[in-house]
């Protein structure tokens, strides 16, 4: 791994010269900050990542936790990097001065972490899903629970998690089974919140059980049983719930466990330093009170849990963008150095036949430097469009008119299906990329590659999978409020389209007409599959739909940056700001092409996937 990380050159692009990240300072919230402050904030990222995180991205990997029969037996020198990160301030930087944070923007905040998701996706999970967490219950807890459970959080006493899965229902989450009963008579009158006991079981639960913290605050999904004790029907009737590893009295402190029991650990193909369980809720084992079932405080109205929840899922799907991201990045980045240190070959020409001649670095050959070009394409394009998106939630809270308001949160809305899928899915090519770079000892142990992409390959099912994503965009976002967020989307589009068609560089202009073209069809095709109003055939053809819509989010993503590098030349930034219009370039020549074939079923109605019958499988 690149001893700098991420380049600073790219992050200065990207914050400064596009998004024009100095100008949030004008919000009366980042008043006190400057470029100064935001480059202090991404210096003490870059150089704690560098120094506590990445030493042990391969040890854990190598080392996963384990389950004594007592305890969860995790790399002891863990703790010591997820303190540091704790002591830095980095759980809190874009919260209030109150709460102990620098109040950062948001976008700063995920460049800061970006650095960190890249040295070490597995250790960085445990801070993150952290702040996730207290984000929720900063948005929708009351007071108390935001004093006795967010605050340790984002001090790093108290670690988190969310609670949504079940063996039964994976992703059908309408389908959950586990139940919540009132505690008593007296259970809304509990300061802490309405106080329940859960029963149930939960499954690929991130940092569900350790001893890496004072406490872990289980966020749990459950359904609230009527005095016969049957469930509701469907996702209305799930609640959401406070369910602390060890009871927390009123006055914060920590006490007896409560009835939360790790049924098992899962072992995944990646994020290996990430422990991962199944866990059984009011199973007995320990009965608080001397009464069974797990204490859990309700969080917001009853019902309401899963519109709740989504706050942290929303969040946690532009993460998982962001940390495919990364991943990918890191691969980039390896297999570039790499491939110019790696003599082997002789150019094409007279001399490459000449076995007296020096071999050449591989990165003179002209198919390496495709692979390096699209893997750049991916990384960089993908690490813009999840700083976009945070940027939007700098606006969409903070923004003084509440019309750019509006926008930004119509547009994230829009997009955050698109910053969570692309990523893991393009990234992911970008690390099938390197392996391949590497020949054959990219498939070895010995390189770190192999690494990225087991690594890499969860992120295209954490936190809803490709066709979920999918059917969200297309049966939802594009169609909601009579695709208002469609429109608004082109609209962004087209105006980059209009700047580009102005633009000096004949590429520039014809990349504008390619574009044009790509949105249109997209358009058209939208109207098509909803023309009949049959979701099933529309929704049949939702994942092709959301590859070839993100392909035209980037393909703007990069005439943005084109347009941006055009703006910001400086001679001595000559190299680098060749290599965003070479990689625009790219997108273009080699990457937009594609949309019109993932749109054709579609356009055309086709029933393959419709018609198909289960017994010719």
């Amino acid at each position: 791994m690149p001893a700098d990380l991420i380049d600073r050159r790219l992050l200065s692009f990207l914050l400064y010269d596009w998004l024009q990240a100095e100008r949030l300072t004008a919000y009366g919230r980042f008043s006190e900050h400057s470029r100064a402050t935001f480059d202090a904030a991404l210096d003490a990222a870059g150089l704690l990542a560098a120094n506590e995180f990445a030493p042990l991205n391969r040890e854990l990997d190598e080392n996963e936790p384990q389950f004594d029969g007592e305890r969860v037996l995790i790399l002891d020198r863990l703790r010591g990097a997820l303190e540091a990160f704790a002591k830095s301030g980095f759980l809190a930087a874009a919260q209030d001065a109150e709460l102990g944070g620098m109040q950062l923007p948001v976008v700063i905040e995920k460049a800061c972490l970006a650095f960190f998701k890249m040295a070490n996706i597995a250790a960085s999970a445990y801070p993150f899903l952290t702040i996730g967490n207290a984000n929720l219950l900063l948005a929708h807890g009351t007071p108390k629970q935001i004093e006795v459970f967010a605050q340790p959080e984002l001090a790093g006493r108290f670690f988190g998690t969310m609670c949504l899965s079940e063996p039964q229902a994976g992703s059908s989450l309408g389908d959950i089974r586990t139940r919540a009963t009132p505690d008593g008579a007296g259970f809304e009158a509990c300061a802490l919140g309405p106080r329940y006991r859960l029963f149930g079981n939960k499954m690929w639960i991130s940092g569900g059980e350790h001893e890496l913290s004072e406490n872990i605050v289980h966020l749990v999904l459950a359904k609230i049983a009527d005095g016969e004790g049957v469930l509701p029907a469907g996702v209305k009737g799930i609640s959401i719930f406070i369910v602390p590893r060890r009871l927390v009295g009123e006055n914060g402190s920590v006490g007896e466990r409560n009835d939360v029991v790790l049924a098992g650990l899962n072992h995944k193909m990646g994020y290996r330093g990430t422990v991962n369980t199944l866990l059984n809720f009011g199973e007995g084992r320990f009965r608080p009170d001397g009464s069974p079932g797990a204490v859990g405080y309700r969080v917001g109205a009853a019902g309401q849990g899963l519109a709740i929840m989504f706050h942290m899922m929303n969040e946690a799907r532009i993460g998982v963008g962001l940390g495919a991201t990364m991943l990918g990045y890191a691969g980039y980045r390896y297999s570039l150095e790499y491939a110019r240190e790696r003599p082997q070959g002789r150019p094409i020409g007279p001399d490459g036949k000449d076995p007296t001649q020096p071999q050449v670095p591989i990165i003179r050959h002209a198919d390496i430097r495709r692979m390096l070009l699209a893997q750049k394409a991916y990384t960089e394009g993908a690490l813009a469009l999840n700083l976009y998106c945070a940027r939007l939630v700098d606006v969409q809270h903070h923004a003084p008119d509440g019309t750019e308001r509006a926008e930004a949160s119509l547009l994230l809305e829009m997009l955050t299906p698109i910053a969570k899928s692309w990523p893991s899915e393009w990234c992911l090519e970008a690390n099938n990329l390197a392996i391949q770079i590497l020949g054959g000892y990219g498939y070895t142990r010995d390189y770190p590659v192999e690494q990225y992409w087991r690594d890499n390959r969860l992120n295209m099912i954490h936190e809803g999978t490709h066709g979920i994503q999918a059917l969200d965009l297309l049966g939802r976002k594009v169609v909601m409020r009579e695709g208002a967020g469609f429109s608004l989307v082109a609209g962004r589009i087209t105006a980059t389209i209009d700047a580009a068609s102005r633009a000096a560089h004949p590429d520039t202009r014809r990349f504008a007409t390619q574009l044009q073209a790509a949105l249109e069809h997209v358009g058209r095709v939208t109207r098509v599959v909803w023309a009949h109003g049959d979701p099933r055939g529309a929704l049949a053809h939702a994942t092709p739909y959301m590859q070839a819509f993100g392909h035209v989010v980037l393909a703007w993503t990069w005439l943005e940056l084109s347009l941006a590098a055009s703006r910001a030349y400086r001679p001595q930034d000559d190299a680098f700001l060749h290599g965003i219009w070479a990689a625009c370039r790219y997108f273009f020549v080699y990457e937009l092409g594609r949309v019109a074939a993932w749109l054709a079923p579609a356009e055309s109605g086709d029933r393959t996937v419709q018609d198909l019958q289960e017994v010719w499988l």
